[in-house]
């Protein structure tokens, strides 16, 4: 998809741009595969704020995705590619021999009339799904799974792949998207191609209205507030943060400070971290 920049009729145009969506071939969702979606506004069971900077937001409807690409042995074609309001990835709707239909991420290449399916027979064909035991080495591949039958977690974002370097035993070596090296159990699907609407980090929002429509409020620096409210406020006029590094909030260490635990139980598969 191409991108539009505007004439900078307005400050809020001068830096604007939205995607043509050219890719788009229905805007028309499949009812039976939409969902109510709540609004939480960050607050947990108890009315509590626990994620901050959210609340507002256009009304939308959740659109249910087959991340566990199980449906075995059976074509299915593609009927549409769709605009989804939950995910940065477009979506293409399914429509399968047996008259099922789904939705599945989009990748790059798949076009309205194409057949996709999931198997051990199927092609190494954009769009088809396999285990990564069935897939060949060096194919870019992505909706990944980590464990098996668990449904696809790696590589869903717009424009998302990883590659499959080498298979050992019962393990697959993957490069992530961020460069990290991985181990991966064979017996886990993955979609061949890459996800699509690769231009969607290029669009600039151009105004804090657009972030809105999203469901994101401001998020305030912690230098201009006071002290009482954040650890970085307070002093005369503007001011350095006044401490050896960063901190949250809640005083504890931000901005490369690492969080994963030492002791987490899948620091075994990770080869080679991003340092």
């Amino acid at each position: 998809m191409a991108i539009i920049r505007y004439k900078p009729t307005s400050p809020a145009r001068r830096n604007m741009s939205v995607l043509d969506y050219s890719e788009i071939t229905s805007d028309k969702p499949e009812r039976s595969l939409l969902v109510s979606k709540n609004k939480s506004g960050g607050r947990n069971n108890t009315g509590r704020i626990t994620v901050r900077h959210i609340g507002g937001g256009n009304r939308n409807k959740y659109r249910i995705i087959d991340f566990k690409r199980d449906k075995e042995g059976i074509p299915a074609k593609v009927a549409s590619i769709q605009y989804d309001p939950n995910r940065s990835a477009n979506i293409a709707l399914l429509c399968y021999a047996d008259g099922e239909k789904r939705y599945i991420l989009s990748p790059v290449g798949l076009k309205v009339g194409d057949s996709v399916m999931t198997g051990p027979t199927a092609d190494i064909k954009v769009g088809n799904a396999l285990k990564l035991a069935d897939i060949p080495d060096g194919t870019m591949i992505h909706n990944i799974e980590m464990y098996p039958k668990r449904g696809g977690q790696i590589a869903r974002a717009a424009g998302g792949a990883a590659q499959l370097m080498a298979k050992e035993g019962n393990k697959a070596t993957l490069r992530m998207p961020s460069g990290e090296m991985r181990y991966v159990p064979l017996q886990c699907k993955a979609t061949i191609g890459q996800v699509g609407n690769l231009e969607y980090e290029l669009v600039s929002l151009g105004k804090a209205g657009r972030k809105r429509h999203m469901g994101i409020k401001p998020t305030v620096r912690g230098v201009v507030m006071n002290p009482c409210d954040h650890p970085h406020g307070g002093g005369e006029g503007k001011s350095p943060i006044g401490m050896s590094t960063p901190v949250t909030p809640w005083g504890k260490p931000a901005l490369g400070y690492k969080t994963r635990n030492k002791k987490k139980p899948s620091n075994k598969f990770i080869i080679k971290r991003i340092n």
